[in-house]
């Protein structure tokens, strides 16, 4: 088992897959406020990103004055249609289990809200984490590292101790700001070659990869 103590984990195209749902909520908001289509690499290339910012790219319009409106109706199409769409990737729930069974302490940063997480959990049946944050916990976004220092100090671990893991470049740069240690996974946009730009201790095409090298 590695040396950390805290494993800490970005949420979607991380632990889980959950484009299907986004993609469908993007297209639904864009089409009810009258904006041209975009494609699914575009949308699948802004997850990561708040949702303000990702209509913000969608339209692209620089603050968008109906950025709010916007996240409003995509939270409300996503009550719909996101747990039913989002899976974990077949490895996630068992290396979770591991951690905790190794009495290592299991953390989610992310800019998807607490409850919707817990959400997919609860349809999975299992709650292999101690704890979770939220977009609804923090006033400053990924890559700000508000969320990571705030489940740091919610665990009161000492820095040295901690892995981060994701999918996106986002995380890499949130590690390297919040001065943890950094491994991606490439099940999301953001490729080796791009998280190579980032200090990392492993870049992996799975979480089983990761933690059979690290």
């Amino acid at each position: 088992m590695s040396k950390y103590k805290y494993f800490i984990f970005d949420f979607d195209l991380t632990l889980a897959d959950s484009s299907e749902g986004i993609l469908m909520c993007f297209k639904h908001v864009l089409n009810e406020f009258g904006y041209p289509m975009k494609s699914d690499r575009e949308i699948f290339e802004t997850i990561g990103l708040t949702l303000v910012d990702g209509f913000d790219v969608l339209t692209d319009t620089k603050n968008n004055p109906q950025r709010e409106e916007m996240r409003k109706c995509y939270v409300k199409k996503a009550d719909e249609v996101m747990v039913k769409h989002t899976h974990f990737y077949d490895d996630t729930i068992a290396v979770l289990q591991v951690l905790k069974q190794a009495e290592r302490k299991v953390g989610i940063v992310s800019t998807k809200y607490r409850y919707r997480i817990e959400q997919s959990f609860e349809q999975e049946g299992s709650f292999p984490f101690d704890i979770i944050v939220g977009g609804e916990d923090v006033t400053e976004a990924k890559p700000d590292p508000q969320g990571l220092n705030l489940i740091i100090d919610k665990f009161g671990a000492d820095k040295a101790d901690v892995l981060y893991i994701g999918d996106s470049y986002i995380d890499a740069e949130t590690a390297q700001r919040a001065g943890v240690d950094f491994a991606g996974v490439t099940t999301g946009s953001t490729t080796k070659t791009d998280f190579l730009r980032y200090p990392h201790i492993y870049i992996g095409e799975s979480l089983l990869d990761i933690f059979q090298n690290i």
